[in-house]
């Protein structure tokens, strides 16, 4: 078997609207929706623009952990679409959460942030993306999320 590899896709930023608030939930403690205003990618393979209106259906759970489960528009910018989804896990001790949303810029030492994610594209240039499983490292930012998305080899 060979060992796992990986190489860098991109880095997307993402900003963020206001959220709706679903409250408490059977699934967790804290439903939430955010929606995507804009965001931008930028790679050694593709660069280009988040759409504005994708979405995080994030779930809060009742242990404290943060599920992030992202549907997104990326538009490169050679003016092909891809969907990205998203889901992963953010956690760590309650009051490095209560900075974040406080909107304070916390070192991501302080936490673990980590998404596996998915592409789908009708694209011919890009149509490897749909071959590819990746994951990514983010960091919480006043703006909204960071990842760093590298492609599994």
């Amino acid at each position: 078997m060979t060992e796992p590899r990986f190489d860098s896709l991109f880095r997307i930023e993402i900003a963020l609207s206001s959220a709706v608030e679903l409250g408490t939930t059977p699934y967790g403690r804290l439903r939430r929706v955010d929606t995507f205003v804009e965001g931008r990618f930028e790679g050694p393979r593709l660069s280009g623009t988040l759409m504005a209106g994708g979405n995080d259906l994030r779930l809060t759970r009742f242990d404290g952990v943060f599920r992030p489960d992202v549907r997104a528009l990326l538009r490169t910018d050679d003016g092909r679409h891809i969907h990205m989804t998203y889901e992963g896990i953010r956690s760590g001790p309650e009051e490095v959460w209560d900075r974040v949303e406080r909107g304070e810029d916390v070192d991501p030492s302080e936490y673990y942030f980590r998404i596996a994610a998915r592409f789908e594209t009708g694209s011919e240039k890009y149509g490897w993306l749909n071959r590819v499983l990746a994951f990514g490292s983010g960091v919480r930012r006043r703006s909204g999320p960071v990842y760093d998305i590298y492609r599994v080899l």
